[in-house]
């Protein structure tokens, strides 16, 4: 058996939360499943609980998994595990304010890095497509797109717009769109 200054201060820390949510000894190890007697070990620092233990005390103590293996010494402080902590061990919350402020800084870092994914997922597709098919830019004040090519020399090009038909196609155009004109335009209201 291991003495209580070989091991982190995991007791003391479960100690103050099941203190914190005013539940006796007993209640939290129903709660968690583990016996009475070994609970009151790990809280007295003479047993180093599993990490399935942890698990079963931090869903009983409604505080995150991570913030409790931190504690234990199971996991590096580092990418916010140590905001997790912090609050888990603010004696001046309640259990509910913990309990959602860790949800809500958890969902915060999920939602950051799937966005960053995300990011990270399109600027590689954009680049693949532009490796393969040039860089194009669009330059609205002068009505020009600069591509550059294959070679990576610069053209311009003019912007492509609609098609501008001339001559016999812009009659045929021109009564498509009004209908049948007398020879100065003029539609003929006929169909």
């Amino acid at each position: 058996m291991a003495s209580g200054k070989d091991l982190p201060n995991i007791g003391g820390f479960i100690r103050d939360l099941r203190r914190s949510a005013k539940i006796s000894l007993r209640q939290l190890s129903e709660q968690a499943g583990v016996s009475n007697p070994y609970l009151s070990q790990i809280e007295r620092g003479l047993r180093k609980p599993s990490a399935e233990v942890l698990q079963q005390l931090a869903s009983a103590l409604r505080v995150s998994t991570p913030a409790m293996y931190l504690r234990a010494g199971l996991l590096d402080d580092r990418e916010g595990q140590g905001v997790l902590a912090a609050i888990a061990a603010d004696s001046d919350l309640t259990m509910a304010q913990k309990q959602s402020l860790t949800q809500i800084y958890e969902t915060f870092r999920r939602e950051n890095a799937r966005l960053a994914e995300a990011t990270a997922a399109a600027d590689a597709a954009s680049a693949t497509t532009e490796a393969a098919t040039g860089t194009t830019t669009a330059e609205p004040t002068t009505g020009t797109v600069t591509t550059e090519s294959v070679t990576g020399l610069p053209t311009t090009e003019p912007e492509p717009g609609p098609a501008q038909p001339s001559g016999a196609s812009a009659d045929l155009a021109n009564i498509a769109v009004t209908g049948p004109t007398t020879t100065g335009g003029t539609p003929t209201g006929g169909a």
